[in-house]
Formats: structure tokens, C-alpha cells, sequence
């Protein structure tokens, strides 16, 4: 979303021409340095062959960009709606708020619910990151970061920590466990280090590591404890805005989408990108992937939310109607898989049958712009996030 993309110019010493220049990271072999612009263009055309430009090269990239879309349409057969014809239609929906949580005092940007199924994280403009009993609604826990705008928050699959990030670039990591006389900002730890804010973050499968996405273009893999850069993920063209962790136990690969317009899925062993998916046609603002991990689905600021399969590799579904004009910020499947929750700038809540495309509710509720969506561990309620300060849990 263009709300959150903060432009960060830092200052200093090029690690290649030493002169003082902005300066922007470049990776070299994984190692980060700082060069400046001139030095970074000059990297650029290291190793061309005789009369290569980059512009030939990023022609020959468009070209073979080209046949393999054409590859992908040969195998389009078939549209997902006309598969599902024959499945019965969903009867009557309600889903209502059966819980607000109240106590930020500006706009909600994140949350995340605890495996437990009861404890709920947000996180906040007001730079505040709150601990929620979403039973009682009652404040367990409350930290203020060093910034405002703290757009992640992550809890720890044991329950025992959080992380939070923002403007500050970093994402810290707060024990809730600790003694009658020590705070929870002095047990703090800063993980990870981007070069520009954190967008995103998550706990793999441990409390060990953490997956972290930044406006820096990139996403990274951190130890907890000892705050190593365990492996980065280059490839996005401009800021990473969001990722979700394959749901496996042995699922080493997550997907992520930026303000390049693209959702990308990695390999988190090698660093490599194993698929890319264009087709949205704005920025790609939230993406969660299908129960079984087949499949993910993202939302975009072009008012869309999109299915992809990753084994037939390509777009499967739409999930949009000529009235929806606003972005979609998050999205979320239900536990079964068969519904998709979808929370929008103009303050609604749509629910989709996944596999029929069709709109099944629209839940109202949020006086302002929906920004944050998340389905509970066990699947019989969700919690939205808003910009109107609060957080909802419907069910």
C-alpha cells in the first residue's frame, strides 16, 4: 500500500569509491555492502560479453518472460468456477462481532493470534504493541517501541515471545515470560537489521528463527538467539509488503508479494525464488497460503484477490465484482479451505467461496479503512485489525 512506503536515503562512505554519496545495499555473494549509485551501475555491467548492453540483457529477459507465459496458457484448460459446478452452494452465512477490542490509539497496522487460540498481538501507529485476552478483551501485556507506524508483529508458535517492527528498521523480540521485577522492554533483543522499515515478519516452526520482509526489497532469515543473517531472498523489484510460511511442518518454502506487483515463492534453504506470479496489476498487499499448502491466494490495491496454484503453476481464480473499487489489504482462508476472508480500504469485510468464486457476505462493522485479518488457529473465529483503532473478533 502506498501509506506505507517511507523513502530512507542514508549517507556515507561507498564501500567501493569511499567518497561520502548516498548510499543504497548491494549483495555481493550474500555479503551486504553500501555503494553509490555510479558504483552500483558500474556492478551492474561487470561481466558483459562484447556489444551486451543491460538493456539488450533486460530485452532477452522480456522475450524468454514471454514464452513461458505462453507455456503456462498452453496448460489453462479450465477455469476453477466451471470445475466447481457440480459442488453444492454454501447456504446462509452470518458471522458477527462477539468481541471489540479497544485501548490503540491509532490506526491498527497488524495482528496475530497465539497458538493457544485465546491470546491476540497488534500492533499499532501509535507505536504501541498490546497483548490481548480476546475472551475478556482485557490487556495482558504493553510495550512502547522506540517509533511510531509498527507495521509487524509476530507471536512465537510456544506462545512464550512476540516480535515487533516498523520505522525502526528492526525486529525486536519481547519474552512474556519474565520475573515480578524485570519489564518487558528490558529483555528486549533485536534480531534483524534492514536498511529500510519491516513490513512483514514471522516465526518459522520454532521460537529459533524468523522470517522478516522490508521496503528494503528484500526478505531475510534470522537466528533469535544469537541475531545471525542465516539466508536473504533478493528479487523483489521494489518493497516487500508481505509474507506467509508454508503451512507444513516441513515446509521450507514461503511466498511473498510487494509493490512490484508480484508474489514470489521461495526456497528458504537455497535463497532461491522457485516461482513468480504477475498478475495483479497493483501492489500486492497481503498473501496467505491455502490449508494444504497446494495452493495461495493474495490482495491487491487493484481491488482483487487472486488464487494461485503452485503445482499447475498459474492464476486460477479472481475473486472481485465491478462494485469492489477499493484494495484489499489481507486475506485469510478459513481452516476448511473453502472460504476466503478479504478485508478492504472501504471498511468492509467481503467473504468468498473459494472454489465457486462467488461472494457469499459482506461484514460491516470497521468505521474505517480494514487493514489487518487473521483467522484463529482453530478456525471458529477471526480477528480483524483497522485503521478506525480497534480490533474485532467475529464469529
Amino acid at each position: 500500500m502506498c501509506d506505507q512506503t517511507f523513502l530512507v536515503n542514508v549517507f556515507g562512505s561507498c564501500d567501493k569509491c569511499f567518497k561520502q554519496r548516498a548510499l543504497r545495499p548491494v549483495f555481493k555473494k550474500s555479503q551486504q555492502l553500501s555503494y553509490c549509485s555510479v558504483c552500483a551501475e558500474i556492478m551492474a555491467t561487470d561481466g558483459l560479453h562484447e556489444n551486451e548492453t543491460l538493456a539488450t540483457l533486460k530485452s532477452e529477459a522480456e522475450s524468454l518472460k514471454g514464452k513461458l507465459e505462453e507455456e503456462r496458457a498452453k496448460l489453462h484448460d479450465v477455469e476453477l468456477h466451471q470445475v466447481a459446478e457440480r459442488v453444492e452452494a454454501l447456504g446462509q452465512f452470518v458471522m458477527k462481532t462477539r468481541r471489540t477490542l479497544k485501548g490503540h490509539g491509532n490506526k491498527v497496522l497488524c495482528m496475530d493470534w497465539c497458538k493457544d487460540k485465546r491470546r491476540i498481538v497488534s500492533s499499532s501507529q501509535d507505536g504501541k504493541v498490546i497483548v490481548w485476552d480476546s475472551f475478556t478483551t482485557n490487556k495482558e501485556h504493553a510495550v512502547t517501541m522506540p517509533c511510531t507506524w509498527v507495521m509487524a508483529c509476530a507471536y512465537a508458535p510456544s506462545g512464550c515471545a512476540i516480535a515487533c517492527g516498523g520505522l525502526d528498521n528492526k525486529c525486536s523480540v519481547y519474552p512474556l515470560t519474565f520475573d515480578k521485577n524485570e519489564s518487558m522492554a528490558a529483555k528486549k533483543k533485536s534480531v534483524a537489521m534492514h536498511t529500510n522499515y519491516l513490513s512483514a515478519c514471522s516465526f518459522t516452526n520454532s521460537d529459533m528463527q524468523i522470517l522478516t520482509a522490508s521496503g528494503d526489497g528484500t526478505c531475510a532469515l534470522w537466528d533469535v538467539e544469537s541475531g545471525q543473517l542465516l539466508q536473504s531472498f533478493h528479487g523483489h523489484g521494489a518493497d516487500v509488503l508481505c509474507l506467509d510460511l508454508a503451512p507444513s511442518e516441513t515446509g521450507n518454502t514461503f511466498v511473498s508479494g510487494g509493490c512490484d506487483k508480484k508474489s514470489m515463492v521461495w526456497d528458504m534453504r537455497s535463497g532461491q525464488c522457485v516461482q513468480a506470479f504477475e498478475t495483479h496489476e497493483s501492489d500486492v498487499n497481503s498473501v496467505r497460503y491455502y490449508p494444504s499448502g497446494d495452493a495461495f491466494a493474495s490482495g491487491s490495491d487493484d481491488a482483487t484477490c487472486r488464487l494461485y496454484d503452485l503445482r499447475a503453476d498459474r492464476e486460477v481464480a479472481i475473486y472481485s465484482k465491478e462494485s469492489i473499487i477499493f484494495g484489499a489489504s489481507s486475506v485469510d482462508f478459513s481452516l476448511s479451505g473453502r472460504l476466503l476472508f478479504a478485508g478492504y480500504n472501504d471498511y468492509t469485510i467481503n467473504v468468498w467461496d473459494v472454489l465457486k468464486g462467488a461472494r457469499v457476505s459482506i461484514l460491516f462493522g470497521h468505521e474505517n479503512r480494514v487493514s489487518t485479518l487473521r483467522v484463529s488457529p482453530d478456525g471458529t473465529a477471526f480477528c480483524s485489525g483497522s485503521w478506525d483503532h480497534t480490533l474485532r473478533v467475529w464469529a
